[in-house]
């Protein structure tokens, strides 16, 4: 594979003058496309130290306008960075819609060195298979990848090494980890050949650079770089007119037939579903209610504390019909943990930043730090609920949703997180209730809106999208609860009785009273990064 880039090409300079300024106004003419389009771009350098990885990002940011390229480099992970899923920090810095990101060396560092350095193959193709899950997740919302690997020759990096070595001013750049790395030469190129053959697919391609002259790398990598921003700009033309061509004549504005909206969906499933056939006559007593409140709050708190001292964070997602109770039983969770290891984030309509960026960005951000506790109320299943019933994501785009949250999911299971995800139903005729009972009642009224008044007409095209739900991502490491939600309080206690026991199953039992005559037991003091953290499957009616 890397033979054809060890030729020892070079461009005289003259030549690379003359290339320089036609491809600096392309690019930024390309850059001026990209932001009225609003198409982010990621551009990865990967490959061999001293290769120009860095001058190239440095090149790349001068060439074209810095105020919309941002160069991300990484080192060890921080405390702050350990304590959350290994992809947390390269989400963060995913550049919006318009803007450029370089990536040096990036997610694909840590899988390569481990493997050169005689790591398990099987482990280093399930990090790839994430990897190229990821970019293809990128690629498919829109987003331009593509990745260089600069190589050198193996007689060429030693000079490297020792010309920079020999320099008072760069000096710096070699160290004992440079040289260390260079002596298994062989073993990262063979590591090397499997990532790019695992990882190069095509809409995020690697291309390989040989990196031995500055001239030539930078003509090469800005010229596939030129080529690939065309190709992506044309493409979205192409796709605007395909969009203009169905749009309905101005007679039709506002009418029905607008291309993926809901009032073209028919419900599936012939009206039966997961939702239809649950138990809505549960219900608790008043002296019931508070016995068993009272026990799992207690018994939440005490789970809270072994998971802190064992780092194994919770993630609470709150879905369900409007006016279900979700800030009730949210409230009842916040009640029984320190508000200072505790988030809850309400989910609206996206910013104009978090539109500009793929959907799952914004929650990435929000993920908590180990031991700590956030809940989502509405979350990213947004896309395959409002977005789609109303028309919000194309049909293709709500389809592969299921698969791109499974593999989010199984990203914050790896790292150990506990995840507990919650639908509240409740009856038509009770929504309608509470409804009223909202409208009427100062302190509440500001919940009631319009949108909820519409969505009381779309409850089997909801129903139907929650049925799919259910089914698509109800997985061990994340399963749902369906929680009976005409009685609050039987809804509240089985929302807190569900999470302790997926806790539980993470972290074990403790031994405590109720009112803290027993200490819970010491929590095992390593972090776990298993998935095994609730294998509960999803809840059904009859639970």
């Amino acid at each position: 594979m890397f033979e054809t880039v060890e030729l020892d090409r070079k461009l005289p300079k003259k030549e690379f003058k003359a290339r320089e300024e036609a491809l600096r106004q392309s690019l930024l003419e390309l850059q001026m496309h990209l932001r009225r389009l609003k198409i982010p771009v990621v551009v990865v350098f990967g490959g061999v130290d001293g290769a120009g990885k860095s001058e190239l990002a440095n090149l790349l940011s001068a060439w074209m306008d810095p105020r919309w390229v941002k160069t991300n480099a990484y080192d060890t992970p921080t405390d702050e960075e350990s304590q959350r899923p290994e992809f947390w920090r390269y989400w963060r810095d995913l550049p919006g819609g318009g803007e450029v990101g370089l990536f040096l060396s990036a997610w694909y560092s840590e899988p390569l060195i481990e493997h050169a350095y005689g790591g398990d193959d099987g482990v280093f193709a399930r990090r790839l298979a994430r990897i190229a899950e990821f970019e293809r997740m990128l690629a498919e919302d829109g987003a331009v990848v593509v990745k260089f690997w600069m190589h050198l020759s193996k007689d060429r990096l030693k000079r490297r090494l020792e010309k920079l070595e020999s320099n008072p001013l760069d000096a710096w750049r070699v160290g004992e980890r440079e040289w260390k790395n260079f002596e298994r030469y062989d073993a990262f190129l063979n590591s090397a050949e499997d990532l790019i053959i695992g990882t190069s697919t095509g809409r995020a391609p690697w291309h390989l650079v040989e990196g031995n002259d500055p001239s030539y790398r930078a003509i090469k990598v800005g010229t596939l770089l030129e080529d690939a921003l065309t190709r992506r700009v044309e493409e979205r033309g192409r796709e605007t007119q395909v969009i203009d061509a169905a749009a309905p004549p101005d007679d039709a504005a506002g009418s029905s037939a607008v291309l993926g909206s809901s009032a073209l969906q028919v419900p599936a499933h012939g009206g039966v579903t997961i939702l239809t056939r649950m138990d809505l006559s549960l219900k608790l007593g008043d002296v019931e209610y508070k016995r068993r409140l009272k026990h799992a709050q207690a018994r939440l708190g005490a789970l809270h504390q072994r998971a802190m001292v064992a780092g194994r964070s919770l993630v609470c997602v709150f879905e369900g019909m409007d006016a279900a109770g979700k800030g009730g039983a949210i409230r009842r969770i916040a009640s029984a943990l320190s508000s200072k290891h505790i988030r809850v984030i309400p989910i609206a309509a996206p910013t104009d930043e978090e539109a500009a960026h793929h959907y799952l960005w914004r929650f990435w951000r929000h993920l908590p730090r180990a031991g700590r506790v956030t809940i989502f109320d509405r979350s990213w299943y947004g896309r395959v609920l409002v977005e789609r019933v109303e028309g919000f994501a194309s049909t293709a785009e709500w389809r592969r949703s299921y698969n791109e949250i499974n593999h989010f999911e199984s990203h914050l299971a790896h790292h150990g997180l506990v995840i507990a995800k919650f639908w509240l139903q409740i009856s038509q005729d009770e929504q309608l209730t509470r409804f009223e009972d909202r409208a009427g009642t100062a302190y509440k009224s500001w919940k009631l809106t319009d949108e909820d008044w519409r969505n009381r007409e779309k409850w089997s095209l909801y129903e139907s999208a929650v049925h799919d739900m259910v089914e698509r991502t109800s997985t061990r490491h994340a399963p749902w609860h369906l929680i009976e939600a005409q009685d609050k309080k039987w809804a509240r206690v089985k929302v807190l009785e569900s999470i302790c026991t997926q806790l539980e199953a993470a972290v074990g039992a403790p031994e405590f009273e109720i009112g803290g005559a027993a200490q819970p037991k010491s929590a095992p003091k390593t972090k776990s990064k298993s998935s095994g953290a609730g294998r509960a499957s999803a809840k059904n009616a009859a639970e």
